[in-house]
């Protein structure tokens, strides 16, 4: 039996890089039925005559739902600081979204080159940078050695608002890398004949996707039950309310909101995290 990881599905045809180079697999027929395997899944494989046949699925660290992608490292969450414009609420709720998922975030600003008052954001970053998160900047003639050593070895998703500069910054950070986004958008299932197309893109001696699906943000069907427990920034002060099931909004003797109120919490994160809890 040999062991790969799966990095394109077009159909029923799935591509495993494996100690043997690429090859092309096919489920058995009881799997598909069951829990069929997505991209950046671990399965296990066997050749069969004259074609591969996949076993079995080795266990998931985590999964994405939209698009359906696994074992996934880090989303590198590219933020425009024009063009579109800067927008700490949309960059709060993609950190949110990829920490329920126990997805590490890390924040690419892209575009700092285009605005004139580069001070104030670098504050601004400064904040995220503080609590904890890697914040890394990206942007022609910029050196993103840092954000190539981020990359290599791991499986990274992309997301952001359409125009931050996703395309762009792929394709600095490895100049043969032309990244078909209509060709990939077109191929995600728009019609029922459609071909449904995953795929993860070698860049930097990793592996990564572009992810169109956190454009949508719609939290209310997701448990956010546990979401002050995937915040960096609440993390110090966790477990320190006056109530055990304090939910940092309305509580009184709240830890968190005692550490907003003395500015040691982002206030952004904290509205934003707000919000999301009294539509619930």
């Amino acid at each position: 039996m040999e062991k790969g990881t799966v990095i394109k599905i077009i159909s029923n045809q799935y591509t495993i890089e494996s100690e043997l180079g690429e090859i092309v697999a096919k489920p058995r027929g009881k799997m598909r039925l069951d829990m069929a395997p997505v991209v950046g899944d671990v399965v296990n494989f066997e050749q069969v005559e004259d074609s591969y046949r996949i076993d079995s699925i080795e266990p998931r660290k985590n999964r994405l739902l939209r698009p359906a992608i696994a074992n996934v490292d880090q989303a590198l969450i590219v933020t425009s600081l024009k063009d579109p414009d800067y927008s700490c609420h949309l960059m709060n709720r993609l950190i949110f979204l990829v920490s329920l998922a126990n997805v590490k975030p890390v924040i690419v600003v892209t575009k700092m080159d285009l605005v004139e008052n580069s001070e104030e954001f670098e504050q601004e970053f400064e904040q995220y940078r503080k609590a904890g998160y890697e914040v890394l900047y990206s942007y022609p003639g910029y050196n993103d050695d840092k954000l190539k050593d981020l990359i290599e070895g791991k499986i990274s998703v992309l997301c952001g608002q359409s125009g931050a500069g996703k395309s762009s910054l792929l394709n600095r950070l490895d100049p043969t890398f032309q990244l078909q986004t209509q060709e990939i958008s077109k191929a995600l299932g728009r019609g029922k004949h459609t071909t449904r197309h995953c795929q993860l893109h070698r860049v930097c001696d990793g592996w990564v996707a572009d992810t169109p699906g956190f454009s949508s943000l719609d939290f209310t069907r997701l448990d956010t039950s546990h979401l002050d427990e995937c915040i960096i920034d609440f993390k110090p002060y966790l477990n320190q309310c006056r109530f055990k099931d304090c939910i940092h909004v309305n509580e009184p003797g709240c830890a968190i909101k005692e550490a907003v109120k003395h500015k040691l919490i982002n206030l952004s994160i904290y509205e934003d995290y707000k919000q999301i809890k009294e539509k619930k």
